[in-house]
Order: C-alpha cells, then structure tokens, then sequence
C-alpha cells in the first residue's frame, strides 16, 4: 500500500505517546530491525511512519506485582537502550525536548521510555528516581490492575482515586521532570491527580469515551478538565478504544479467566506473560470482532480537538499492545494516512502539527520547566 505523504507531516516533530514493541521483542526475542510477524511497529516501519520519538514502554504485567516489578521494567529499560545502540545511523535514545529536537534536524528516530504500570515502582519514591536516573520520562500510574496506591479503570477501586502515597508520587514527578501519565487510571483517580499536580498531566494513550463507551477512554468532562489544566490526551489506535461496536462485543462477552496460579494479571484486556499473550489474541480473534476504520481514528481526534481544543491533542499509538488496529493503521508506516485523512476532513495544516507533536513537545517542555532540584 503506497501512502503520500503530505508536507505537514514531513515537516512536524513527530511524537508517539505510547508504543509495546519492546515487550512484543522481549517475549519474541527479536530485535527492531529483525523480522517478526507479529510486529505492528518495526525499524522498517518506523522510519516510513515519519515519528520523530515513540516513547517505548518498558510495561510491567499485573502479574510481576509483588513479585520483582522493578526488576521487569529495569529489564526492558535496558532493552530499550541496547536497541538504540545497535543502530546509531538511525536511532537516538533520548530523554528531553531538546533531543527531539536534535533527532528531527539529525533525521533520526527518538527511543524514550515511559514505564506502564505503577505498580512498577514497589511503593517506593527511590525506585521511581531510580527510573527517572535511567531516563524513563513518564510513569503511568496505574495497568489493568489498581496497586497499592491508586485505582485503575480497569479494576475495582479500592482508594478513591489516589492514596496518600499515591499524591506524594504525582508531586514527586512533578519535582523530578517526569510526565504524570493517567491512561489507565479510574476516574476517581483522574481528578485527584489533576487535584494535586501543578504542571500539566498527559494521558499518553486514550481516546474518547463519548464515541466509544469504553471506561479506558475521557469523558468529555475530563478531556475538558485536562485542557484547563493545559494537558494533552494523545489518541489510542486500538480498535476497542475507537470503534464503539468493538468495545460493546467485548463489554458484552464473556470474560477471560485470570491466570491458573491466581496472579492479578490475565484479565480479558492484557495478559500476564507469554502464553497469556497468546490466548489473549486468541481470545480476541474467536469474538467475530467488527472493524475499526481509519476515519473512526480520525473522529476521535476531532471530537477531542472539540472538546477539549486543538492545543490539547495527540497521538499515542499502542503499537505492539494491542490485539486488532483499524484498516487503514494496521502498522506504523500506515500513520502518513491519518495526516492525509485529517486534512481531507478539513483540518489546517498548522493544526495536524500540533496533533502530530507540537501540543506534546509544549506540555513536555513546561514539564521540564518546572523540576525542582
């Protein structure tokens, strides 16, 4: 499938908020430049998607809760930084604004990290300096699963939103520099993050829950709030989070055990490991799932520049952990198509940059801004 690409797209910065491939290689033992059937995201696509940084997610399953989560997400940490070794012709690692701005004049592909999943930190403030040492610039705080210290939406609540703790994470993200990520989150815990920062909060991979009635989406009243906190909601791809129908048949089936050994993890939306990845995909092919589209992808983006304003929207993929993408997207070198359809949908050009990366690279840089020593 040939795309053109438009000059806007050539032109802008270029930033994924959210995308798995570092876990699809763990588990496949491959490399980004190696082959690999199951890839919604390689080198070969990346480079034809345009992205100037993907943050890659060094995600931590449910599962590991309790049971060595830092030492998971230190493990694709790792990963992630020898992947950008492999290839410096092409690839950057790259931990602030102004290296994505360098990867951009340099025409090289930025790997950040952002580490999913709070649990991830082992309710610890040193661990969680520890990541931001190793260059992860974001934390989402929550998975599938609600922790010790702030609730999921994919969970039962246990906390009202955020604990103490919870709160004392978010001001210390706020100190260090790093990205308070709310994908995931309940919204409970929504609003006591946006209660208790005091920079602007992203939601890295989300989209609109007023198309598609799914609880991992905003609401119009949080896309809303998000803007007046000056935030960004980047848009998720999944076809479960895009496409309404898709939701409603998974809403409505029946639900995937958990895993045999009574983990927190292999719930109906992401697997504990391996082999729960798999029969997760299994899963998800045997429901006679619908189609998500390429305009539905679009539809989010405008509902929320509605909503919310165009300085208050992105894109965050979720390449590699999702199960199902909408045709027209079904891997990265397919993202040229969204700018396309976006300007046929009648968006000014100035616009799509800032959808494309420019609305992030202000919410990052005023981040930045505001570390505290």
């Amino acid at each position: 499938m040939t795309i053109l690409t438009t000059d806007v797209h050539r032109r802008s910065i270029i930033v994924d908020g959210h995308c798995d491939s570092p876990y699809r290689m763990l588990r496949h033992n491959v490399h980004l430049d190696e082959h690999d059937t199951e890839a919604q995201l390689d080198l070969a696509t990346l480079r034809a998607s345009g992205i100037t940084a993907s943050f890659f997610a060094a995600y931590v399953p449910p599962f590991y809760a309790g049971r060595g989560a830092a030492n998971f997400a230190h493990r694709l940490i790792t990963l992630i930084h020898e992947e950008a070794q492999r290839r410096p012709d092409v690839l950057t690692f790259c931990t602030d604004s102004a290296g994505i701005r360098a990867a951009k004049r340099d025409d090289k592909r930025a790997l950040m990290i952002g580490v999913e999943g709070g649990h991830a930190i082992e309710d610890s403030l040193d661990v969680l300096r520890d990541f931001y040492q190793r260059g992860a610039r974001y934390l989402t705080l929550t998975h599938v699963n609600t922790n010790n210290w702030c609730d999921s939406s994919g969970d039962a609540p246990r906390h009202n939103g955020l604990t103490d703790f919870g709160r004392d994470v978010v001001r210390t993200m706020n100190d260090l520099g790093m990205i308070v990520d709310i994908s995931h989150v309940s919204d409970a815990a929504f609003y006591a993050a946006l209660e208790t920062t005091r920079v602007p909060l992203v939601a890295t991979h989300s989209s609109c829950r007023a198309l598609c009635n799914h609880p991992r989406n905003m609401t119009d009243d949080m896309l809303r709030d998000l803007a007046r906190n000056g935030g960004v909601c980047m848009i998720n791809f999944f076809s479960a989070f895009i496409s309404n129908d898709v939701a409603q048949v998974i809403i409505n089936s029946s639900k995937r055990t958990k895993s045999r050994d009574g983990g927190l993890g292999g719930t109906e939306e992401l697997p504990d490991d391996r082999t729960d990845w798999d029969s997760y995909v299994a899963w998800f092919s045997s429901l006679g799932m619908p189609k998500a589209t390429l305009d539905q992808v679009a539809d989010h983006v405008i509902h929320a520049a509605d909503v919310a304003g165009i300085d208050h929207v992105g894109i965050g993929s979720d390449f590699d952990g999702v199960p199902a993408l909408p045709d027209g997207l079904t891997d990265a070198g397919m993202l040229p198509a969204l700018t396309q359809r976006l300007a046929q949908r009648g968006m000014r050009d100035d616009d799509i940059e800032k959808v494309l990366g420019a609305n992030f690279m202000r919410v990052f840089e005023a981040v930045e801004q505001a570390r505290r020593p």
